[in-house]
């Protein structure tokens, strides 16, 4: 059965870095086949990827709308149209959900989303869904579990408040959550002593571990402003060691 990742944190923090890391980390590690899902309706993980998007869920929920093919039932059309929007890459695929009906309608999209997700379950061994900010996106999608919810911070005391928070609401979601861990990117190197407090005590104080602390990094910054895939990063450079290092620690943990 696979094993679903989640990110969850305030906008900006990193969610679809993060994503695009662990696609990376996963098809490096032989971890596969990966289902990436962008569930952000303001989509970017494809670009990360460096990979092209023509079909999303969005557009599938309007198209079954309209009139289906003759001699097609809904469902027949339903999953011929998400196979088509499936992008297939070496040990990955992506799947993009796209813009909802309306501004704020999210409740069928993700229902959609989470009725795709179960089409598809069987044929991955790691679900990585890139999800909105907060935690509220998630409980819609219906998932089962999440084996793995990372929450990301910047380093700043807001964003390391935020990932507390979330780690809170967690409960009250009534969200299966296997482990969920605190992740701080683009942190100051070395750590300020000030900083190291607030993550120290946000996972003192909240039912989460740390998964790692990830440096700034020009070398990310100079891939996405040249529009190339993270998954070109050389796996000797120093931020895709230190990432490599944070997810062998939680995975090899877990196996």
């Amino acid at each position: 059965m696979s094993k679903v990742i989640a990110l969850a944190g305030k906008g900006g923090t990193g969610k679809t870095t993060t994503s695009a890391l662990l696609v990376k980390y996963l098809v490096a590690r032989k971890m596969t086949p990966v289902l990436a899902v962008d569930a952000d309706a303001n989509a970017n993980l494809n670009e990360l990827l460096d990979l092209d998007v023509e079909i999303t869920l969005g557009k599938i929920r309007k198209e079954l709308k309209g009139e289906l093919p003759v001699g097609m039932t809904r469902d027949q059309y339903m999953e011929m149209k998400i196979h088509q929007a499936l992008i297939e890459e070496t040990g990955f695929d992506l799947m993009v959900m796209g813009q909802p009906d309306g501004p704020g309608c999210y409740c069928a999209a993700n229902q959609y989303l989470a009725m795709t997700m179960d089409k598809l379950a069987e044929n991955y061994q790691y679900i990585i869904v890139d999800n909105e900010a907060g935690m509220e996106h998630l409980s819609r999608m219906n998932l089962r579990s999440i084996d793995y919810l990372f929450i990301v911070s910047d380093p700043s005391a807001r964003g390391i408040m935020t990932a507390r928070r979330i780690a809170d609401i967690t409960g009250p979601l009534k969200l299966e959550i296997k482990r969920q861990y605190l992740l701080v990117n683009r942190a100051p190197d070395p750590v300020p002593p000030a900083l190291q407090t607030k993550i120290d005590e946000a996972v003192a104080e909240a039912d989460m571990d740390l998964a790692g602390i990830i440096s700034s990094s020009d070398e990310l910054i100079n891939q996405e402003l040249s529009g190339s895939s993270y998954l070109k990063l050389a796996e000797d450079s120093k931020v895709i060691q230190q990432v490599f290092a944070v997810f062998d620690a939680i995975f090899e943990q877990s196996a």
